[in-house]
């Protein structure tokens, strides 16, 4: 008589997301060691992320450099203006064209080395902000085809200064963060971001409210009607914004801050950033001021950590997009961008964490909800199952598992699994025993089937054709060991993929 199987079966594998600071010795079945281009989709599930495609044409001013920043204005009438930045200079999005801004300011046209642009929109009017130039101004009202210097607008009063951080909020221009006054925060009358002196507008002196030394500006966000100023180090919280002569410091945090401008988001319901000990969610209660901030990257803190350590922090871009359900912050240098899934919070307050291989230099969510990335050449969408033309490998690979019995020698002997999606697809599944990186790997093509309501076609017609469901794929093991995992890796081309299910089945055999 044969011996008898042990089996585990994990629903809806990795649907905790990647999980790299916690031991693997006693990591649960839910979390991921890696999920690679993937993300968590809405029932709970590991699947492949989505590709791109290019909005427009290629573009001989652009050429091969890429998209390095991108903004929208709606103008009062309603029309929407998407105006990105590369090569040095100010494109506008129309359609399939990227059209080259010229300058219109009627004196000589600034000298840009630079894309690094932050773009704010107020009264219809796009502020483009970038330390060591003199702010410019979309002004579609005006020309859809030209830029000028803010104060090169009409009305323009004051001095613009050469400022790094820029935002529109409670109905003006905040800005702050130049190289010479690091911790003066500049604002606009109302509904006029040209208007810098006269009226409503004026300056905000941080050098004496700082409350642990010295710091300087590296980002600010408007949320719940308070005004949010980061330091490196420090965060300011201001009451009242909306009438500067009412404003008042209402919180201080010390010990953390923001170290990258654009890796601020707001979602809604709270603001996410970038400090210097990883991702954290600015969900503190103001009335509680001893409440904690939520520690997105817990899982993944080192590893993030250490790729934020070999960045360039003006090169980090950042998105939150309501409708994916995700932020998304990108590190150049080790090619790698972290997708944190906003539906759920974990125990341990954590995100649940993917990452890809995709990583745009510039990411900006529209009004028509689309994920603009920046590619070399094009302005990217994030939709398809392409990256653009080409395809990509979507990894995930599981715990490592002892199936109760830690002290038991496991011999391999079938792993089952269901994936949703994907006809002829190949799939390559790996194993290995006992820590080890030396994968065991089998390759599968799934067959092909076509799927309907029930079974059967309705109406003559098969009612569901969007996935294909493969059920019960096996494949036979070899080897031993008292742990052991397993991964699945597949080239995603022409389909959407998604992993339910996972079943392990072994034989145990006595430790010497």
């Amino acid at each position: 008589m044969a011996e008898q199987l042990v089996g585990s079966s994990i629903a809806a594998p990795g649907f905790k997301g990647i999980n790299t600071q916690d031991s693997s010795v006693t990591l649960e079945s839910g979390f991921a060691t890696i999920a690679n281009n993937c993300v968590i989709d809405k029932f709970g599930r590991i699947g492949a992320r989505k590709g791109w495609l290019a909005k427009n044409t290629t573009s001989t001013d652009l050429g091969s450099n890429p998209i390095q920043a991108i903004g929208e204005v709606i103008d009062n009438s309603g029309n929407a203006y998407t105006i990105c930045a590369g090569n040095n200079k100010l494109f506008r999005l129309s359609g399939s064209t990227l059209t080259t801004l010229t300058y219109g300011g009627g004196g000589t046209a600034p000298t840009i080395t630079s894309n690094n642009w932050q773009m704010a929109p107020l009264n219809g009017v796009l502020y483009l902000y970038q330390a060591g130039y003199d702010p410019l101004v979309f002004d579609p009202a005006v020309s859809t085809t030209t830029f000028r210097r803010v104060s090169e607008k009409t009305g323009h009063l004051g001095t613009a200064e050469q400022n790094n951080v820029a935002i529109s909020a409670f109905g003006r221009i905040w800005s702050g963060g130049n190289t010479t006054t690091k911790s003066v925060v500049q604002f606009s009358d109302l509904l006029a971001g040209h208007v810098l002196s006269t009226g409503t507008s004026g300056t905000l002196d941080l050098n004496e409210v700082w409350p642990n030394g010295a710091d300087e500006i590296t980002a600010m966000a408007a949320h719940n009607g308070f005004l949010y100023i980061f330091g490196r180090r420090q965060i300011l919280v201001y009451r009242d914004a909306a009438d500067p002569a009412a404003m008042a410091l209402h919180d201080t945090v010390s010990g953390i801050g923001c170290c990258a401008r654009d890796s601020v988001a707001l979602t809604g319901t709270d603001v996410i950033f970038l400090s210097d000990s990883g991702v954290r969610s600015l969900s503190r209660t103001i009335q509680e001021k001893s409440a904690p901030f939520r520690d997105i990257s817990a899982n993944v803190r080192d590893d993030l950590v250490e790729d934020l350590n070999a960045e360039t922090l003006a090169n980090i871009k950042s998105v939150y997009s309501d409708s994916n359900a995700f932020y998304l912050i990108t590190f150049p240098t080790k090619g790698r961008t972290y997708c944190f899934d906003t539906r759920a919070v974990l125990p341990n307050g954590a995100a649940r964490a993917t990452t890809w291989s995709l990583v745009p230099k510039a990411l900006y969510s529209n009004r028509a909800k689309e994920v603009l990335m920046g590619f070399t050449s094009y302005v990217g969408y994030y939709t398809g199952n392409l990256d653009r033309t080409a395809t990509y490998r979507m990894a995930y690979y599981s715990n490592w598992f002892d199936l109760g019995q830690a002290q038991a020698i496991k011999i391999l002997k079938k792993l089952g699994f269901t994936l949703i999606g994907g006809n002829q697809a190949d799939v390559i599944v790996k194993y290995a025993f006992d820590y080890s990186p030396g994968y065991q790997t089998r390759n599968i093509t799934m067959g092909s089937r076509s799927v309907s309501e029930y079974n059967i076609a309705e109406w003559g017609i098969a009612q569901w054709t969007a996935g294909v469901v493969f059920d019960n794929q096996r494949i036979q093991g070899s080897g031993s060991g008292t742990v052991f995992q397993f991964g699945i890796e597949v080239n995603i081309n022409s389909f959407e993929l998604s992993v339910q299910k996972m079943d392990v089945f072994c034989k145990l055999g006595r430790t010497i």
